[in-house]
């Protein structure tokens, strides 16, 4: 998983960030919050861990615009040493998944996490993943449509995969690439986008046959889950860029 943490406090920063990291996600930190904002406008995340009490901004003003501006609905849990009934409102008021009180302690934190985590992004129950006429075998690493085969390679899987496990989801392209191919600095984004580009092609990823994959300028990719009968209204079919 991908996570930000906004704290401009960096024995707090570096405690959390080695937590996560043992647990085996990735960690973006941030010390300001219009630094996170600027990134967040190009930039996707699967959870925040945001402080309150930040140099230029407190972390329910960070939150709000997120919810309220940019439509983000990102899970996010407050750390914070505000602990009044008040403050704790405010911060579910705000758009809050959950609330930390400093100082965190690992295991707690842990499972607040992942319990925010599951309730955001439901797993299904064994090894598989089935959205309409799409099956993935996420053991074997196969996908079937319609009961055929497809012929890919690992990364057009697991990109494939990912892309199906986050329907609806505006995806950034350094997510993608670090969800796939790990933080890997070597690689540039055109790798996604070059992969993108098959895995639409392989999967036939076309509004007539029920789905949408499609850029953002200077963010990512979509894939959406869309009636077939939205294209053929227009008269023409929709085709997405590469």
């Amino acid at each position: 998983m991908r996570f930000a943490i906004i704290e401009d406090d960096p024995a707090q920063m570096e405690v959390l960030t080695a937590w996560l990291k043992e647990a085996g996600h990735d960690v973006h930190g941030f010390t300001l919050a219009r630094e996170f904002m600027r990134v967040a406008s190009r930039e996707s995340f699967d959870l925040l861990l945001v402080d309150w009490m930040l140099p230029d901004l407190t972390g329910e003003q960070v939150l709000r615009w997120l919810r309220v501006e940019r439509s983000n609905d990102t899970p996010a849990i407050f750390i914070t040493s505000r602990d009044a009934e008040e403050d704790i409102a405010n911060a579910f008021s705000a758009g809050a998944d959950d609330y930390v009180v400093k100082p965190p302690r690992r295991i707690e934190l842990l499972s607040r996490i992942e319990a925010v985590l599951r309730r955001a992004q439901p797993k299904s129950p064994n090894q598989t993943l089935t959205v309409g006429s799409y099956h993935f075998d996420l053991a074997k690493k196969t996908l079937v449509i319609d009961g055929t085969g497809v012929d890919l390679t690992d990364k057009e899987f697991e990109l494939a995969a990912f892309l199906f496990r986050n329907l609806g989801r505006l995806l950034s392209r350094g997510h993608l690439l670090e969800a796939v191919w790990g933080r890997n600095p070597s690689l540039a984004t055109r790798t996604v986008d070059t992969h993108i580009s098959r895995v639409r092609s392989k999967l036939n990823l076309r509004p007539e046959n029920g789905f949408r994959l499609t850029p953002t300028y200077n963010f990512g990719y979509r894939l959406e889950r869309i009636d077939p009968s939205e294209s053929s209204a227009l008269g023409t079919p929709i085709v997405s860029p590469d």
